[in-house]
């Protein structure tokens, strides 16, 4: 799932929830090229921005902020090998860093396939990434009194969708779908908006285990949304023929089908996370 970065001080102070004190501008050179970092409006200008902090600043409190920002620009373009790279420095720098975490938990998600060598190794790691991230952010203390109580309980809840929509992608490359509902039941519980692509994934995982009325129910909400990219509505319309095809007993589309871990066919004709592919990373 694709996040969109949010700006100012929240972006600022939560994109370093690892560190005991507010971090420091030791600089106004340090300063302006923060500055650039934080306002970048794409993903190539933030990479440059970012590299720019971590090349002329190496004592920059805002170490383990640049580099995750490297990792959420590398996911938006769909860079995996770089976005797990950067992610994994960035909890080096912090090893708190539960939003750090949450990126390396999905995307390695997304990218471990049923027949993979290292398989169980790759998903252990999610689930450390997941598991541990839910738990630092539930206790993470609101980062700045500017910040409303409800604002700061929304993007908790947000975290926590994050590491359990992780778990489920997790369980559907394990081919265990009952246990990736779950998962994606708790990732879309009380959210101040469902996410599309997780209510695909959900649906996803019904067909799996033969619940079949409720997939087509769940993508018939999907493509019920209103302001959602087309893909949404493309792909979830394409899972629903799957559904009523498996219930009836049919032939298999045409299409080909999604994999296990719920990534979109290679073609691009759905979102590969499902999510909108052009949309920014959601808070650093």
């Amino acid at each position: 799932m694709n996040r969109i970065i949010l700006g100012g001080v929240l972006a600022l102070v939560v994109g370093i929830p690892g560190l005991m004190a507010q971090p420091k501008v030791k600089s106004k050179a340090e300063g302006e090229a923060l500055n650039a970092m934080f306002t970048a409006t794409t993903a190539d200008a933030r990479i440059a921005a970012a590299e720019n902090v971590l090349t002329k600043f190496a004592d920059t409190d805002f170490k383990a902020t640049a580099l995750y920002f490297e990792a959420v620009s590398y996911q938006q373009k769909g860079d995996y090998e770089h976005s797990v790279v950067f992610g994994e420095r960035a909890v080096e720098a912090d090893p708190k860093h539960f939003q750090a975490m949450l990126v390396l938990a999905e995307e390695i998600a997304q990218h471990t396939k049923e027949f993979d060598l290292d398989r169980e190794e790759k998903l252990a790691k999610v689930e450390k990434y997941a598991k541990t991230a839910i738990e630092l952010a539930k206790a993470a203390p609101k980062p700045n009194p500017n910040l409303s109580d409800d604002q700061w309980t929304a993007a908790k809840k947000d975290f926590d969708s994050q590491g359990h929509e992780a778990l489920g992608l997790a369980a559907m490359a394990r081919k265990k779908p009952e246990i990736a509902e779950t998962e994606f039941k708790v990732a879309l519980d009380d959210v101040e908006k469902p996410d599309p692509g997780i209510m695909v994934r959900l649906g996803m995982a019904y067909s799996q285990e033969g619940k079949y009325d409720d997939a087509i129910a769940m993508f018939d909400k999907v493509m019920a949304m209103a302001d959602i990219p087309p893909q949404f509505h493309q792909f979830a319309q394409a899972e629903r023929v799957r559904a009523i095809q498996k219930k009836t007993g049919g032939a298999k589309p045409a299409a080909a089908a999604a994999p296990a871990n719920g990534a979109a066919p290679a073609n691009g004709a759905a979102p590969a996370t499902p999510a909108p592919p052009d949309t920014e990373v959601k808070k650093p």
